[in-house]
């Protein structure tokens, strides 16, 4: 079980930086930081495997917690991948 910290910053839309609440964003590089702008605190929660998040596998979030300091939640994709294109017909 990790308690965990869960930021959002004032540049970028639906992203937010999980850290671990003991170490913060020590571990998390300054150009990563930089993009954020300013951090806000979102919520405090405790991860554990069992517990469900709601757009990311919570096993993925501690993973990277544990290997990199960090994980960082990045807005889901709106792009429907090539499939999803419409070519002009001459």
């Amino acid at each position: 079980m990790i308690l965990c910290d869960i930021y959002k910053g004032n540049k970028k839309s639906e992203m937010y930086l999980y850290v671990p609440s003991d170490t913060g964003t020590k571990e998390v590089p300054e150009v990563l930081l930089q993009s954020f702008g300013e951090l806000t605190l979102v919520m405090k929660i405790k991860l554990s495997k069992s517990r469900k998040l709601a757009r990311v596998d919570v096993a993925t979030v501690i993973d990277d917690i544990q290997q990199k300091g960090f994980y960082l939640q990045v807005p889901p994709s709106t792009w429907n991948g090539p499939e999803g294109h419409t070519q002009a017909k001459e």
